[in-house]
């Protein structure tokens, strides 16, 4: 009896010790592979969340499927569609060319097209488009106030003295010079677990240090993004979802709702910067949207000026290959959108483990991309990401001339 209890209270202990070395760990576990692929389909069941409504009237977006046998030039040789979905861990890939969807497949293991996604910080840019609707309506005054004008809190912060431009650009100097998720207590990780574990956002928040001087340098924040949540939150008195529901996702068409996950700790909150989840083809109507210049079925939705805002406005810190040590070389920065230059300047949202949805309002493609890469950053699939998508908007544009 003795040696059967004495098993049980170790087997006890250890199921004790699995558990809160569990808790403690529970980013690192759920994003690994694979059972990423299942955690960034499933964030309604691990997480508190707010939903997103949908309005009445779905917006079309007419099927019109064609092989799309295109290629990429990656690392000295061709590759095709497939080898990018292979080595990019790609879980749906939705294209719409002139409005319609002429590609849309969902390579990962729970992926369909009523599933909803974790995107990441794809999130950020539709904070900004939040943030460009409030704009237009006064509920923000101008870009340029201090954001402490509506989050007192953080008066006597390293944000004192930060506009909400300076959020808008990543360029706001508070917190590290560059975001790493390697580091085991870097800013990022340490917001990562409040937001997880029950701990306080305002508090890792508020004790962020300044490292550079506001509007000088373009250092990629989710902590930036997160204070222009509570900016915008603040400034119109509705939660993040409930603005996005009553502004945008009810009337941009969307066949299913959304949602954004909520902080466990008391307030809860959403994560501006990153926990928005939705279907592929809604976020292409997202994406469908900004090509057309916040113009969508007959109705004006983000003002015209802010798109535009977003393609690049030619401030030297954030054009394409001056962003730094916080950004890949192929990439400039506007309005929390990723610029790309060249002719028909294209922009793209991207989220960590490779989230994209890929904007080129010249050639009229729209693309979403969800993945669930191994690491929240790689250099190389971001790369080949990047250029894949390229061919197959010029794929698309020289095929339609």
């Amino acid at each position: 009896m003795r040696v059967e209890a004495g098993g049980w209270l170790l087997g006890a202990a250890a199921a004790g010790a699995g558990a809160v070395w569990l808790w403690r760990h529970q980013d690192e576990v759920m994003t690994r592979r694979p059972v990423n692929e299942w955690t960034f389909t499933h964030m309604n069941l691990l997480m508190p969340t707010e939903d997103v409504r949908r309005g009445g009237n779905m917006f079309p977006l007419p099927r019109r499927p064609r092989p799309l046998e295109v290629a990429y030039g990656f690392e000295g040789r061709e590759r095709s569609l497939a080898e990018l979905h292979a080595r990019t861990n790609t879980t749906s890939f939705v294209v719409l060319h002139g409005g319609e969807i002429v590609h849309e497949s969902y390579p990962g293991y729970f992926a369909g097209d009523d599933v909803r996604f974790q995107m990441f910080s794809m999130t950020k840019s539709v904070t900004s488009m939040l943030i460009g609707i409030a704009l237009d309506e006064g509920a923000i005054k101008d870009v340029t106030e201090p954001v402490t004008v509506y989050c007192r809190w953080l008066v006597g912060s390293a944000f004192d003295g930060v506009t909400i431009e300076h959020l808008l650009d990543m360029s706001s100097g508070v917190g590290d010079l560059v975001e790493d998720h390697t580091v085991r207590d870097s800013l990022i990780n340490r917001f990562a677990e409040a937001a997880t574990g029950g701990g306080s956002l305002y508090e890792v928040v508020s004790s962020a240090e300044r490292s550079t001087e506001a509007g000088t340098q373009f250092s990629y924040s989710t902590i930036d993004t997160q204070v222009l949540g509570w900016v915008l939150e603040s400034a119109t008195g509705h939660s993040l979802a409930q603005y996005a529901t009553e502004r945008l996702w009810s009337r941009i068409g969307a066949e299913h709702d959304a949602y954004y996950w909520l902080t466990r700790g008391h307030p809860r909150t959403a994560i501006a910067g990153g926990s928005l989840n939705a279907t592929a083809r809604d976020i292409a109507r997202l994406g469908l949207l900004m090509s057309r210049g916040g113009e969508l079925n007959g109705q004006r939705i983000v003002p015209e000026e802010w798109v535009t805002r977003s393609r690049g406005r030619g401030v030297p810190h954030l054009e394409v290959g001056a962003l730094g040590p916080s950004g890949y070389p192929h990439y400039g920065y506007s309005n929390k959108w990723w610029t790309l230059g060249g002719e028909r300047r294209p922009f793209t949202a991207v989220g960590i483990h490779g989230q994209y949805l890929y904007v080129d309002p010249d050639a009229d493609v729209v693309i979403v991309k969800t993945s669930a890469w191994p690491t929240a950053d790689d250099p190389s699939r971001d790369a080949e990401s990047v250029t894949a998508l390229r061919a197959v908007a010029d794929h698309l544009h020289e095929d339609h001339r």
